[in-house]
């Protein structure tokens, strides 16, 4: 036996007792996929016990145990979605969460074992993580439309390997026939193969405009959306805006008596001469010789009576 084996046997040995020490807290991908493959399995017994002891007090080391046993399983479903172009560590991230839900919801008695329950639950998360990230614009709300989502870019593969076999040059977009041969296995519409492949084809571009050192002649596609400013409909309230601003401010001030007019001058449109903003309820009321209240219950009544002039002005 290689001098190696004592050392060996004795890193298996602390890994059964202690499945998180062989688990890195810190490193590269590849240093958790090592780490979480090297993990021991459960056997059935083990995982009966583990499950069973959950359910009956909540142990948080055996739902430790029956999560580490199946890290692996996470790492493999992750794989399956590498296509999307989303990071392998995120995918695996949120598999994770959903084999932690498969374990809260695992029920011994079933006669199952977690690994065919967790993997519903994993493909479950990464599918919604994959929905909600792979594009800024949302491809698939339905249940139908998930399932052509998740299919079509297989059995696209797939149909391509079929015309390489048959000496058909493979084209990039799927033809009218393998259309309907999409459609008919996964239950859709035709149109609706043909809308999903067209979305999943098109790429995200970015609306902002370049920047500035590519030269005066760079723009995004933001640089060609229209100007609300300028829509007739927006020009003409900023019109009628203006007119009530002036015109019809000036028009309700002349249907006040004095006093009230110059109360509602000083104290909304006049301003002092350091920016400070016009006069207070104290300062008109001495030098009217009345409260500051009577000066706000003046102001009231002089606000309301201008907002009704306004109200037929426009």
């Amino acid at each position: 036996m290689p001098a190696s084996a004592p050392a060996a046997q004795a890193s298996t040995a602390v890994a059964v007792a202690n499945p998180w020490a062989v688990v890195p807290s810190l490193g590269n991908l590849d240093a958790y996929i090592t780490a979480v493959n090297r993990l021991p399995l459960l056997t059935q017994e083990e995982e009966q016990q583990a499950a069973r002891e959950l359910r009956s007090s909540g142990s948080l080391e055996a739902a430790g145990r029956l999560v580490l046993s199946h890290l692996r399983l996470v790492v493999s479903v992750s794989r399956q979605y590498l296509g999307y172009g989303l990071p392998h560590g995120d995918l695996i991230q949120e598999g994770n969460v959903g084999l932690m839900k498969a374990v809260k919801r695992f029920d011994p008695d079933q006669g199952v074992r977690l690994v065919s329950y967790a993997l519903h639950w994993i493909k479950a998360e990464i599918h919604e993580y994959i929905l909600k990230n792979w594009r800024v614009v949302k491809l698939a709300t339905t249940k139908a439309q998930r399932k052509l989502f998740f299919n079509l870019r297989s059995m696209k593969h797939e149909l391509r390997a079929e015309d390489a076999q048959s000496d058909i040059t493979p084209r990039d977009t799927l033809t009218q026939a393998q259309v309907l041969t999409v459609a008919e296995e996964l239950k859709v519409k035709p149109e609706e193969v043909r809308e999903m492949e067209a979305r999943m084809a098109g790429g995200d571009v970015l609306l902002d405009p370049a920047p500035a050192d590519d030269g005066d002649h760079a723009f995004g596609p933001i640089s060609w959306l229209s100007d609300a400013s300028h829509e007739p409909a927006a020009m003409i309230e900023a019109a009628q805006r203006d007119r009530l601003a002036t015109e019809g401010i000036a028009t309700a001030l002349q249907s006040l008596d004095e006093r009230s007019r110059r109360i509602v001058s000083e104290r909304w449109l006049n301003v002092r001469d350091d920016g400070s903003g016009g006069m207070t309820l104290h300062e008109l009321a001495a030098e009217y010789g009345v409260s500051a209240e009577r000066i706000r219950q003046i102001e009231v009544a002089a606000m309301k009576k201008m907002r009704k002039a306004l109200a037929e002005y426009a």
